[in-house]
């Protein structure tokens, strides 16, 4: 059996993919994918048509604006795609926001790439999900991908274990800024297994947004930032803008100093391998005198610290 030729279009995918050992079949990434550091020598085959740099709500404006046209918010390069001569291509169709649509990618796979290709799209909405997607993945593949699979369930309940032997906090996730919104999918399950309640976010259900007199009402103890797509330093200036309001200086969290900027870019908004890392991020937060696992100052930072 010859070695396949993979196309990720989507992060999580591509890390996915590394985690089975696999990274060196990559040939064609989408222009998000950063991790492992190696994929940068890929070809990138997608770009974002909605520039990243402008504030929250001129981005949540343009994403509606597009989604409501009915067009993509990426292009997708065929030219590179056609040229990486991919046998398998990995995407998703669980967010419209997060990547290049799955009707697109099939409509390139038939009318521009030569040979057949198998498509393998994630749609995760649950923690369980992931796990299942990672095993689908390496079955495509041809990998065993239980061993990956059970070492980080393992790693993750053992977290989960320790965390419930402790007293829980009240935790508002927020993975959007500017309409806020409380993350949603995944993120409540880890919010569980690290030892909190996640007050507003619906679990296995996309980011709602909220409103201040539901976060006061909700009177967390702990506020998490998470905005999707955004790194550290991004997420601490988005942050610092959401807090200027008095509204939201106001709550007991922010009066205690218990809100934290994350990197949901790396950690929380990618479902795949590394919500083991974000579950950890939140353990730290959420119970700091009995976890520690380095990842303060790079993974996350009190806001203001």
């Amino acid at each position: 059996m010859s070695a396949p030729r993979i196309a990720s279009l989507v992060p999580s995918a591509t890390e996915i993919v590394a985690a089975l050992g696999q990274a060196e079949h990559i040939v064609a990434r989408s222009h998000e994918c950063d991790w492992p550091a190696e994929v940068a020598r890929v070809p990138a085959c997608t770009r974002a048509r909605i520039d990243a740099s402008r504030p929250s709500r001129a981005i949540h404006e343009e994403v509606g604006r597009l989604l409501a046209a009915a067009l993509s918010l990426y292009d997708l390069d065929t030219d590179i795609l056609r040229a990486a001569r991919p046998s398998h291509i990995v995407t998703q169709d669980q967010c419209d926001v997060c990547a290049v649509g799955l009707a697109e990618v099939r409509a390139a796979a038939v009318e521009f790439l030569e040979a057949p290709v198998e498509i393998v799209s994630l749609a995760p909405m649950r923690l369980g999900d992931v796990w299942d997607d990672i095993a689908r993945v390496g079955t495509a593949l041809g990998v065993d991908a239980a061993p990956v699979v059970a070492g980080r369930r393992a790693r993750a309940d053992a977290i989960a274990s320790r965390a419930a032997q402790l007293p829980p906090k009240r935790v508002l996730t927020v993975e959007w800024s500017d309409p806020p919104m409380s993350a949603g999918n995944w993120v409540p399950e880890l919010v569980a297994m690290a030892g909190g309640i996640d007050t507003l976010g619906p679990s296995g259900e996309n980011a709602p947004v909220v409103d201040i007199a539901a976060v006061a009402a909700a009177d967390p103890d702990a506020i998490v930032l998470m905005p999707c797509g955004y790194d550290l330093p991004r997420t601490i200036a988005d942050g610092r803008a959401l807090m200027a309001d008095p509204a939201w200086a106001g709550l007991r969290a922010a009066r205690a100093g218990a809100v934290y900027a994350t990197d949901g870019n790396s950690f929380f908004n990618r479902p795949g391998p590394r919500l083991v890392e974000s579950l950890e991020i939140l353990a730290e937060i959420v119970h700091p005198a009995h976890f520690d696992f380095g990842h303060e100052g790079t993974g996350w930072t009190r806001l203001g610290a």
